[in-house]
């Protein structure tokens, strides 16, 4: 039976003009960092055509040598700058931070990774393959909503999230801002795209 971790991880639900307080559990991912303009940065290309050849290599690994199949999970980011109105209402995205996420199940290893990386070699490799890492991350206490639409009209629901639900609810931020792409954006309207907005927090004493 095929193992969705979409649908067995509650924090993967989340819902339009709602806010929700959650509890991440702590996950595996599949890591690569970087810096620039999304649209326009050679290194998220590079990163976004080197992260999903190898979540495929190891989804067929668990498959093939562990009887373990699982779907592979949708796309998420990390986002950061020194200047978080640089994310929030400037949106220059050339002083943006990132890392690209895709969890994978706990029962990956490093040396599954390392066998599907010499998978992904072996048919003719990416960009950006030596700089995947596995990591386990822990967001903890999160908020989070469901953002429909465009990317960039995401601004005002950050402000919003930021500079009035957390206060009014004795929140602050603490980690770094987290969305996940429930959509393929290379085949949904932006109009359509759904998107997680999660920000880590912490009870204000």
């Amino acid at each position: 039976m095929k193992t969705d971790l979409k649908k067995e991880i509650p924090t993967y639900a989340a819902r339009h003009g709602r806010v929700d307080v959650v509890e991440v559990p702590p996950l595996q991912y599949l890591m690569v960092d970087g810096h620039g303009d999304p649209n326009t940065a050679p290194a998220y290309a590079d990163a976004l055509a080197s992260l999903y050849p190898l979540a495929y290599a190891l989804k067929f690994l668990s498959k093939d040598a562990l009887d373990r199949d699982y779907t592979v999970m949708p796309l998420e980011a990390l986002w950061w700058a020194d200047d978080m109105d640089a994310f929030t209402t400037a949106r220059d995205k050339s002083r943006w931070d990132w890392t690209l996420l895709n969890v994978v199940p706990g029962w990956i290893t490093a040396e599954h990774v390392a066998q599907a990386r010499a998978t992904v070699l072996r048919k003719g490799g990416a960009p950006r393959l030596d700089d995947l890492r596995l990591e386990r991350y822990d967001e903890g206490l999160c908020v989070q909503t469901l953002h429909v639409g465009p990317y960039d009209d995401e601004a005002p629901v950050l402000d919003a999230l930021h500079h009035e639900f957390l206060p009014a609810h004795g929140l602050r931020r603490t980690g770094k801002h987290h969305e996940v792409y429930l959509s393929d954006a290379r085949r949904t309207a932006p109009e359509k795209l759904r998107t997680i907005l999660r920000q880590p927090v912490e009870r204000v004493a």
